[in-house]
């Protein structure tokens, strides 16, 4: 005799959509947000761990998603490393500022950022389901963007009177931390904008919190005028498994562009072992390797900076072992640059 209960493929679009909507929900509800509760579900101690002081400014976040992957026992975890805040994050490095990507002088209306030729970004939210501790955005004034979609409306007038600009980037914070319903209002009153082309995604969600990837948010990709293209963010191949793996699998199986950036972290990723593992199973999962960027020099973060001669060494390390199309860019945003910089190319100019 059967349980009675009905699967998720078996039940009609409307309840799987609010299936979906309820787990994600729930699941970013009960996310980790103490570091003591946190080290003690993976059998460790704050002994010996010098934690940072400045919880309520930039406070821990971690779905239990993500915390699934990480191995119990070791402080040195990669994943772990990537959100438990250590006091060195409290430290005032020489070099590391609030807005290292000056991004204050790009901000063309409320929300709305026009950095590069063609294209232009929303910050749609503050809020995220992960909290990096490498963030670059880690300090960015989120209240004084807009909250109500109303609010949004110079930024979508700016868009509107720049033909220039072809491709849309919804970025935060994090896109997918609204509603599938707000995100449809978004997304159609972008396609009334005519020279719209393209509109990019960038989210950690299919990452941190895999059931955030719905059928309403599929369709909603798949249904629009706008191109889509989906960039990811996985900095380790220990993420790219289990639940992850199977949301990335439908994303890149409705067709969907999918790319990921990751930034070369010590402690995390800083070896050519790790990083061609992490590109293997991206293209295992149809997703590209986008970009490996440096770390942007921002207050709190210096801990994880490796080196630029370290990072090229690794990029021709990976070029030995992997086909062209599975190596990454390796790439520093420079405030001001028409474009994110080769660093290879930069570190040739500089030799000149």
């Amino acid at each position: 005799m059967g349980s009675g209960k009905v699967s998720l493929a078996e039940q009609p679009r409307s309840e799987r959509s609010r299936t979906a909507s309820d787990d994600w929900r729930r699941s970013l509800a009960e996310a980790i947000r103490d570091p003591d509760q946190l080290l003690s579900r993976l059998g460790l101690t704050a002994v010996g761990t010098r934690l940072a002081t400045h919880g309520q400014k930039f406070p821990l976040l971690v779905p239990e998603s993500f915390l699934s992957r990480m191995q119990s026992g070791d402080i040195n975890d990669p994943l772990l490393r990537q959100v438990l805040p250590l006091a060195e994050e409290d430290d005032d490095v020489p070099g590391f500022t609030i807005d290292a990507l000056e991004e204050a002088n790009f901000r063309k209306a409320p929300g709305l950022l026009h950095k590069y030729e063609g294209r232009a970004l929303l910050v749609l939210t503050g809020a995220c389901a992960v909290h990096c501790r490498y963030c670059f955005r880690r300090h960015y004034p989120y209240s004084q963007e807009p909250k109500r979609l109303d609010d949004w409306e110079p930024a979508f007038a700016a868009l509107e009177q720049d033909d220039s600009i072809h491709e849309v980037l919804l970025s935060g914070g994090d896109p997918l931390l609204l509603t599938d319903e707000r995100l449809s209002a978004v997304v159609r009153r972008l396609e009334s904008i005519p020279h719209l082309r393209r509109l990019r995604w960038h989210t950690r969600l299919p990452i941190v919190l895999p059931n955030r990837v719905t059928f309403e948010w599929l369709d909603l990709l798949t249904s629009s005028r706008l191109t889509p293209v989906v960039v990811v963010h996985a900095n380790h191949p220990h993420e790219l498994v289990a639940d992850c793996a199977l949301a990335l699998r439908q994303l890149t199986q409705a067709g969907v562009v999918t790319l990921n950036q990751a930034v070369l972290l010590r402690g995390v990723n800083d070896s050519v072992e790790v990083l061609a593992e992490l590109s293997e199973r991206l293209i295992d999962l149809g997703i590209k390797p986008y970009y490996l960027h440096q770390l942007d020099r921002v207050a709190g973060t210096a801990h994880f900076e490796v080196p630029e001669e370290t990072g090229l060494s690794l990029m021709a390390e990976l070029r030995k072992r992997l086909p062209g199309y599975a190596v990454p860019q390796y790439v520093r945003e420079v405030p001001g640059e028409a474009f994110k910089v080769p660093l290879a190319e930069r570190s040739r100019t500089n030799a000149d």
